[in-house]
């Protein structure tokens, strides 16, 4: 960003009393630890500050990176010449309102954490949620990219989500016109959307079975993923008719390292930061191992992980 950009942005922000801060390393925001300093870093409390917001870096033409929890995101080590807007701060809900046929929808902001969400849920005895409950984004990153876990994913319990579109206008969309797909939704297409809030339609359970069912998935996460280290999670999204973890394994590259960048010997679909890894490393890493599983397997492995120059 220009100078001159800078410091009439910084002057916009701050006359609107907007919270912001200058320089702020990203790799604190997100849970692979990487990244470096977004020139502004915006933490609006609600839809109304997040517009003005949004609207204050369009005019002054700064470009825009919107943030949830930081569970998918993987951000260049020159950090982000724009602004970064934390959507964390729109965590309202859920908040209840009984069907009549006898579900129940829950509406949250997009801030919610998934885990505070599934917790909620099996509290209040709401059942088909239980497959996230391990899954570290927010609700709205989790609509975003159609988040799903264990033979479950956001697009069967999805109602509706309303957000800010192009001219942040305020809609909501059914989720049969969101183009849910595997990893995949409408706003991927859209990336100046902006979610606010969304619905899930759950059906009524019992407490105690869900949250065994809850508690099971998390004990197989925690069995099988590499939790005590900084990662992305799932690296690479799953080919047809195979699984990345095992392509990776099969060609022999369970722990193969590029810098402190590192294929996991406990789970091979998971990239790790062993300590210090660059994105340059992750991406190199990446790189390598897409090209070595092509040529032994045929396959073509695409990164699930979200790559932010």
């Amino acid at each position: 960003m220009q100078q001159q950009t800078i410091e009439t942005l910084r002057r916009a922000l701050q006359q609107n009393a907007l919270p912001f801060s200058e320089q702020e390393p990203l790799a604190a925001h997100t849970t692979f630890q990487i990244g470096g300093p977004a020139v502004f870093w915006c933490t609006p409390k609600d839809a109304a500050q997040l517009r003005r917001t949004l609207a204050l870096c369009r005019a002054n033409g700064a470009r825009v990176y919107l943030l949830g929890n930081g569970s998918n995101t993987l951000f260049a080590d020159e950090g982000y010449d724009g602004a970064v807007v934390d959507l964390r701060g729109l965590n309202f809900g859920p908040t209840a309102q009984a069907q009549p046929d006898g579900s129940t929808c829950l509406t949250a902001g997009a801030g919610l954490t998934l885990g505070r969400l599934c917790a909620a849920a099996q509290q209040q005895g709401l059942a088909g949620l239980a497959f996230a409950c391990g899954i570290p984004g927010t609700l709205g990153g989790a609509v975003y990219m159609n988040a799903g876990a264990y033979g479950g994913e956001m697009k069967d319990v999805l109602e509706s989500v309303t957000f800010l579109d192009s001219d942040l206008a305020e809609r909501t969309l059914p989720a049969a016109e969101l183009a849910l797909g595997y990893r995949t939704s409408l706003f991927e297409q859209h990336p100046d959307w902006c979610i606010l809030s969304a619905t899930v339609r759950l059906q009524p359970g019992d407490s105690a079975a869900i949250l065994a069912e809850m508690q099971d998935y998390l004990q197989r996460r925690k069995d099988k993923q590499p939790l005590e280290w900084p990662s992305a999670g799932s690296t690479f999204k799953r080919p047809q008719g195979a699984f990345a973890g095992k392509l990776i394994e099969d060609c022999g590259l369970r722990g193969f390292a590029v810098g402190g960048a590192q294929i996991s010997e406990k789970h091979c679909g998971f990239v790790i930061n062993r300590g210090g890894a660059t994105c340059a490393d992750v991406v190199r890493l990446t790189d390598q191992v897409k090209a070595i599983v092509l040529q032994k397997t045929g396959y073509t492995l695409e990164r699930e992980i979200r790559v932010v120059k």
